[in-house]
């Protein structure tokens, strides 16, 4: 880590961490950032469903929630970038504070809410958005809906055009109830109306779920096989956390999901039984405590097609992205591995 960023992370830590993520993300659309430009190589490009990506480091869903800062993050050298969630209407989210830093254990909790500008807004921006980025949208819905169902393919609807993908999200615990789309049935009626609204783009896209990290085996073998069965693109694993184990740091026990380092293990055990759930034939994206090249290169190897970043953003700064693209071509290459693919679920077992 750079002198600079080392003070810069220095002063927004003496912030509330909501203030200074706000803060964070105005100094990236003013260019105050240094940014790396796309970062590539034969072993790091890679294809997930259909996506074509310079490399498989993509950006979590939660860092820019409006789709505000999408010209500079094209530039910090992800793979692909997820904005949102966005709901069909702006709603502020739960009451404030709902950001807390857990430093001792590097993680983060929040119980935002699915704070966001609404649908429209979020539509005007992404048409702007830069065309040489792999840029998708997290799908929400509103707090007092009366059919958060048809939410999430409102916002699809609505926003599809612009995107080169969309995840549903039924899996943060910031929403009352809202895991319960999880179930079985409600799921598979969920998904057929996401599924039927992305048909009705002119350019269909690939379809993602992104699923809690606290389900058991039953429920984790009920999810794989609706969303298999809805023709789903793939499943991003894992959201937030409710556990609370073995956390050390003064806010552990503030309501919301936690991310970051404490769910790394967690998170890298579910996608690794979802991996061989699945046979290794939908493509798995893994989220949840990377934080160097080697968390990355554990996700892959546990049967992940490509990662995705955020909580460890807060304590190293966006120099962390080529920094874990740069060391997993290495690791690759140290395993004699040509390319991204040949490295997926090659160490699926240890996490079994």
């Amino acid at each position: 880590m750079s002198a600079l960023n080392r003070i810069g992370l220095g002063l927004l830590h003496r912030m509330d961490p909501e203030r200074a993520h706000g803060l964070a993300l105005r100094a990236l659309r003013a260019g105050l950032v240094p940014l790396p430009g796309r970062i590539t190589s034969p072993r790091l490009a890679c294809e997930v469903a259909g996506l074509r990506l310079d490399n498989p480091i993509g950006l979590a869903a939660g860092f820019d929630k409006n789709a505000e800062a999408l010209t500079p993050l094209a530039r910090a050298g992800f793979g692909m970038i997820e904005v949102g969630a966005v709901t069909p209407r702006a709603q502020p989210g739960n009451p404030k504070p709902r950001l807390f830093r857990l430093p001792e254990d590097r993680g983060v909790i929040n119980r935002f809410g699915f704070n966001n500008l609404g649908m429209e807004a979020a539509a005007i921006r992404l048409a702007q958005r830069p065309r040489d980025a792999v840029i998708g949208l997290n799908l929400g819905a509103n707090k007092d809906s009366d059919d958060r169902a048809e939410d999430f393919a409102r916002v699809l609807a609505h926003c599809g055009r612009h995107l080169d993908f969309a995840t549903v999200n039924v899996s943060s615990p910031n929403t009352e109830k809202l895991r319960d789309l999880q179930g079985g049935d409600a799921l598979r009626a969920l998904l057929a109306g996401v599924m039927e609204a992305r048909d009705w783009l002119e350019h269909p896209i690939p379809v993602f779920l992104k699923i809690a990290p606290d389900l058991d085996d039953a429920a984790l073998a009920e999810i794989a096989e609706v969303a298999q069965g809805a023709g789903l693109a793939g499943i991003i694993a894992t959201n937030t956390t409710l556990d609370r184990g073995g956390l050390t740091s003064a806010a552990k026990s503030e309501v919301g999901g936690l991310s970051g380092a404490p769910l790394f293990d967690k998170s890298t055990r579910l996608l690794a039984r979802l991996s061989k759930l699945t046979d290794g034939k939908m493509p798995l994206i893994g989220v949840g405590g990377i934080a160097s090249p080697e968390d990355a290169y554990a996700k892959i190897s546990a049967g992940a097609c490509a990662v995705q970043l955020y909580s460890a953003l807060v304590y190293e700064g966006l120099p962390l992205v080529p920094r874990i693209a740069h060391g997993l071509d290495r690791l690759l290459e140290a395993d004699g591995h040509a390319s991204v693919a040949e490295s997926v679920g090659t160490r699926r077992e240890e996490w079994l």
